[in-house]
């Protein structure tokens, strides 16, 4: 909390002011009012009155020091400015660097990167490369649905009659638990040869298809081998559709039965432990297979509700959804006499990630109690999808009921809010084993166009949570061709390793005739996909031609991005789309924001706009000029951007007829030139196509020697700018080192190396040895220093990289530096760019002891100045350094140079972490300013579960006057204590804590998270300040000004003389969000723009709304229960010790 400043003297809570000593002088005066160390808040330090200012500088008394003066410490500051502007001049090279090129200018040429041909021939490109996909679905749709229609089905269909290759045979062979050793399968099941085949990063067979079926789908069942049978034709039409483009990667076809077939065929990625993989929880097959969704999940929670069946329904919850996508929209309450949300949303909300993930922890907490309402929870459910105030997907509408059975069918409710039209589907679930009659629940799903489904077991909840699908997908069968439009997914990790992809999908639809009346099928029979890698997508954006920050983007309807450079997630989960937001992908502005809508809206544009961008190793914030160009990618519902910098408008090419001056140059590259040249990293980039990428620079180096000795840089199978530019950037980085660096002496300035990084890969370090400490990276591109460079004016100094948990650094001699690099701007015929930067290496050691000398009272190269007994003499940051703390600290906040020796090894730390007091002080003064953010893509360990105990979890014990009631004995409760014990039996880990995942699943090493990102960079102050620092009992004197054309903030300082001062630490490093990011609660407020699909299917006259589905009680035994009754008085737990396999399948005529 902010407290008010007070007067001097006026008193305070706590211990009386004293009076605070400097060494050898008297009491301090009272420096001024008293301001808090730390708080939300951030009030201003009171800056002196120049009167009040000399007094205190003057104050009487022993002592022959005063603090320096302001005028004083500018002096230090212009003399540091000019030391540093003197070296990099002499060593630097850039107005040497800007000499060869103009020299050169034969060489190369200067083009024109124009925004809005750019953006539209990459638009264009991407269509097309989606337009060949789109045409072998078509193809696909077309042919399954007339394999189908022409498909006779078999009753009496064996095993043994279906030949196919099963993808999981290999892994279930090797498992003697799974299901086909136990059973002992009669499946003919072919055994494949594999080739490695790099676009599928996999081992593939191009002459068959291979299947996938779920774990909990009996293989054997009539109407699996039945899709097995007619889904084989497919083979030749997938065949061909390569035959036409051999580009394409997987082609799916993933059937409502839950069969998938592919192609080319592969072994199945199986996990070590269960197989969850269903091919109708896929994002792309969900967005395929209906239109949009605005679903209200409401849950009975009575006191009837309790046990295992209470269990039941929260695991229900949680899988249906998994069945939503970005596109629907839900929200979750439950209810017994009143209906309240689960959690803390008030309305519908995006099913996003996040938001699922909020309600699937809400759900746990549910607890049963009370009488049931119907009336409630139906009421709760309408109000909600009638809300027009919220953003909602505003196409099918429908209530999801889980209960466990009652005699009330609410018919006044659906007359109020839904008859006669019916607009919204009432799909209820029975869920639990008990004796009660379903008549009532199924007239509720019947007379409201939905379904009724039972959940009486574990082993029914996936599958009955997502049939409902099939009841959504009628319109849009019914409405045929208007609903065969291609869409086109989110990002997200293809199952079978091709790493991100997006997918074009296309339903399937059953166009057989039911029955001797004609009347047309309404089943969706499935959604065929094709899959297209995102690194093909970007082979189509140009790269190295927009510069280093420059870059082209994609969004789609949702605002997510598609192609971007920060499009980065560190851990990926094929059961969860990739959803970054263009605005959390970047730093979120109002112009941001304006383009974001603009690009959703299918418009075109461009804007030029002053914006904060985050440094590649996210240490630091510039604040840049960028223009932004954008157009829709037409036949798609995404819209392409491009991002250039005002100096990336032009670029060079390089134009290297001469063959001799090739060889000449290429010489430069050979690594007995590095002794007297420098040594030479190049960017790591696809030359050649034979040319064998490697981590190791050395190698790659090598590697590409080898090659151009083979082909010359004029090759087909070249990339000819990259390379001519390459050859070019070595030829003239090496003229840098003949005209300027060879003939200095680096020793004299303290130098530990100079260096230049170029736009064309290369990045020369002289001398030769100084390579073994170079860390940076050998792409310039993705330098920090490189990018940091060109974006700001001057000369940008980084200190080495340290972080608060590591050790600090070990300082010895030539080992570590600081480097100063500035870009080298040119001007050809009024065209300007930036093609090259150059730079220094600082010996850490000897600037320090050159940077205590500059910011001293020495006027030559004499002894340092010390004050006589009667003299009075300003303390320096030389003589005085026991009193006086004289840093250089860098745009981000971290530490560059000190004059405190024990200081030295924490340089590249941010400052708050070397004086917390300080670093707070120039915060609140506005010499720095903060910027929170959040990374959406991060990493984190998995959090320990919590709870460990052996106890049984959520078991019912009956009293026993429980015991003594006869009716207790037929009532629900004593049904679910059965239900407790024999699923116990069955199931040991329903009476455990939950186990561990799958060992080498992604869940038990790390997984995605959010993390609170917190840069600093200079404010809006640029004078020279004195202020004081008032904190407890004592204060400091300290004076901060920036050093022109640098990045760096010169602060002298008194040392802190208290503990008192050392309240309040700015904190930089990123830290864990326990609630995934900004409050959700208070986010949905607020939701993003968005748009959903152009087209909605939620509704046809003619649907046959007849199938609701059916369902029978199953009472229990009355000796079942006495007996396990029994069980329970003698104390017997029971010991589990079998197995059992849950079969499923889907019943579709």
């Amino acid at each position: 909390m902010a407290v008010p400043a007070r007067t001097c003297g006026a008193s305070r809570p706590g211990p009386a002011r004293t009076a605070c000593p400097w060494p050898g002088r008297g009491p301090r005066p009272c420096p001024g009012p008293w301001l808090p160390a730390s708080g939300p808040a951030r009030p201003l330090l009171l800056l002196l009155p120049p009167l009040l200012l000399l007094l205190l500088l003057a104050a009487p008394g022993a002592s022959a020091y005063s603090f320096p003066q302001q005028h004083t410490m500018q002096h230090w500051a212009r003399r540091l400015e000019q030391e540093i502007d003197g070296v990099m001049r002499i060593f630097g090279g850039v107005q040497q660097l800007r000499e060869i090129y103009k020299d050169n200018r034969n060489l190369f040429e200067v083009q024109e990167n124009e925004p809005q041909k750019l953006v539209e021939k990459v638009a264009g490109d991407i269509e097309s490369l989606l337009d060949r996909k789109v045409q072998a679905l078509k193809r696909l749709a077309d042919a399954a649905e007339n394999f189908q229609k022409a498909h006779r089905w078999q009753d009496n269909i064996k095993e043994e009659d279906i030949m196919y290759y099963d993808a999981k045979a290999d892994a279930e062979l090797d498992d003697p638990e799974s299901e086909d050793v136990e059973r002992g399968s009669k499946t003919s099941t072919l055994r494949l040869d594999f080739i490695e085949d790099p676009n599928f990063k996999n081992k593939v067979n191009y002459s068959y298809t291979a299947v996938q079926i779920p774990t909990d789908i009996y293989k054997g069942s009539t109407v699996i081998l039945n899709e097995l049978n007619w889904t084989e034709a497919l083979e030749n039409v997938f065949i061909e559709n390569r035959r036409q483009d051999p580009t394409l990667l997987w082609q799916v076809f993933g059937s409502a039965t839950g069969v998938t077939r592919y192609y080319p065929a592969t072994p199945w990625r199986a996990p070590k432990k269960i197989d969850l993989y269903d091919v109708r929880r896929r994002p792309w097959y969900i967005q395929g297979a209906s239109s949009p969704k605005d679903m209200v999940i409401i849950v009975d929670v009575s006191g009837s509700v309790s046990g295992l069946t209470l269990k039941l329904m929260k695991t229900s919850v949680c899988e249906m959804l998994d069945t939503l996508s970005d596109d629907d929209y839900v929200n979750v309450a439950s209810f017994n006499e009143k209906a309240q949300p689960v959690s803390c949303f008030t309305h519908l909300v995006q099913a996003n990630v996040r938001n699922k993930k909020v309600f699937k922890e809400a759900v746990q907490g549910m607890v049963a109690k009370g009488t049931t309402g119907y009336k409630a929870g139906f009421e709760y459910a309408f109000d909600q999808l009638q809300n027009s105030n919220i953003t909602r997907a505003n196409c099918n509408k429908m209530i999801m009921m889980f209960t466990d059975g009652g005699e009330d069918r609410v018919q006044d409710v659906f007359e109020k809010y839904n008859w006669p039209n019916r607009t919204v589907r009432v799909f209820t679930f029975s869920v639990g084993q008990h004796n009660y009659d379903v008549t009532p629940l199924q007239w509720m799903a019947c007379t409201n166009k939905g379904y009724y489904f039972e959940i009486p077991s574990i082993g029914a909840i996936r599958i009955n949570t997502q049939e409902y699908l099939d009841v959504l997908g009628r319109p849009m069968v019914l409405a045929g061709k208007e609903a065969k439009q291609v869409q086109w997914t989110n990002v997200y990790e293809d199952a079978l390793g091709l790493g991100l992809v997006v997918t074009g999908t296309l339903p399937v639809f059953n166009l057989t005739q039911d029955g001797p009346g004609e009347k047309k099928n309404q089943l969706i029979l499935g959604v065929m996909g094709i899959d297209v890698a995102l690194n093909d997508i970007k082979r189509l954006t140009p790269n190295y031609t927009l510069g280093a920050n420059g870059y082209v983007f994609a969004i789609d309807l949702n605002g997510y991005v598609l192609l971007h450079p920060n499009l980065k997630p560190q851990t990926t989960n094929f059961r969860e789309p990739v959803t970054l937001d263009f605005l959390d992908a970047e730093l979120e502005d109002e112009n941001k924001e304006e383009i974001r809508r603009s690009m959703i809206d299918g418009n075109k544009g461009h804007k030029q706009i002053r914006t904060l961008v985050k440094s590649l190793d996210e240490r630091y914030i510039d604040e840049v000029i960028r223009n932004y160009t954008w157009v829709p990618i037409r036949s798609t519902n995404y819209s392409l951007g491009l991002v250039l910098p005002p100096y990336s408008t032009f670029y060079l090419q390089a134009n290297l007829s001469d063959q001799i001056l090739q060889v000449k140059y290429f010489e430069f590259l050979l690594p007995s030139s590095f002794e007297s040249e420098g040594h030479v990293f190049i960017a790591p980039r696809e030359y050649c196509k034979d040319l064998n990428a490697s981590d190791n620079n050395t190698e790659f180096l090598k590697n590409f020697i080898e090659l151009m000795e083979k082909v010359t840089p004029d090759s087909k199978q070249c990339n000819n700018f990259l390379l001519h530019n390459l050859i070019l950037d070595t030829g003239i980085t090496q003229q840098l080192v003949e005209r300027v660096w060879r003939d200095q002496d680096l020793n004299t300035y303290s130098l530990l190396a100079v260096f230049a990084a170029t736009d064309g890969g290369i990045t020369r370090i002289f001398p030769n040895k100084a390579a073994e400490d170079w860390t940076e990276n050998p792409e310039p591109f993705n330098a920090s220093f490189y990018r940091r460079s060109l974006d700001n004016h001057g000369y940008v100094f980084k200190p080495p990289h340290q972080d608060a948990l590591l050790r600090p650094l070990e300082l010895e001699n030539d080992t570590v530096g600081v480097l100063v690099s500035t870009a080298v701007e040119l001007s050809l015929g009024g065209r300007t760019l930036r093609p090259a930067v150059v730079g220094v290496k600082l010996d850490l050691e000897a600037w320090a002891e050159k940077f205590k000398v500059l910011a001293s009272n020495r006027t030559h190269q004499e002894q340092p100045q010390k004050c006589g007994p009667s003299s009075h003499c300003e303390m320096d940051c030389e003589v005085n350094n026991e009193d006086l703390l004289c840093v250089l600290i860098d745009d981000g906040g971290f530490l560059v140079l000190s004059n405190q020796n024990h200081q030295w090894d924490q340089v590249g730390r941010f400052f708050s972490e070397v004086d917390a007091n300080l670093m707070l002080a120039l915060y609140n003064n506005s010499f720095y300013t903060r910027k929170e953010s959040y990374d959406y893509q991060a990493a984190c360990a998995p959090q320990p579960p919590g709870n460990l105990g052996a106890a049984p979890r959520g078991v019912f014990v009956p009293t026993i006057a429980d015991f003594l009631n006869l009716a207790w004995w037929t009532s629900a409760a004593a049904w679910s204590l059965f239900q407790q014990l024999l699923y116990g039996l069955i199931y040991h880990s329903w009476f455990q804590a939950d186990p561990a995942e799958a060992e080498g699943s992604p869940e038990t090493r790390e997984s995605s998270c959010v993390m609170k990102q917190t840069q600093y960079y200079f404010g809006t102050v640029n004078a020279s300040y004195n202020a004081i620092i008032d904190c407890g009992n004592c204060s400091r004197l300290f004076h901060a000004q920036r050093l022109t054309n640098t990045n760096l903030l010169f602060v002298v300082a008194e040392k802190p003389l208290c503990s008192q001062c050392e309240a309040g630490r700015l904190l930089q490093k990123e830290t864990h969000c326990p609630a995934d990011g900004p409050e959700q609660c208070e986010l949905v407020q607020r939701p993003r723009y968005r748009r959903g699909p152009h087209i909605c299917f939620d509704y046809n006259a003619t649907e046959d709304t007849s199938d609701c589905g059916r369902g029978a009680s199953f009472p229990p035994s009355l000796g079942i229960l006495v007996s396990l009754q029994l069980l329970l008085l003698l104390g017997l737990p029971p010991r589990p010790q079998l197995q059992v396999h849950t079969l499923a399948a889907s019943h579709r005529l």
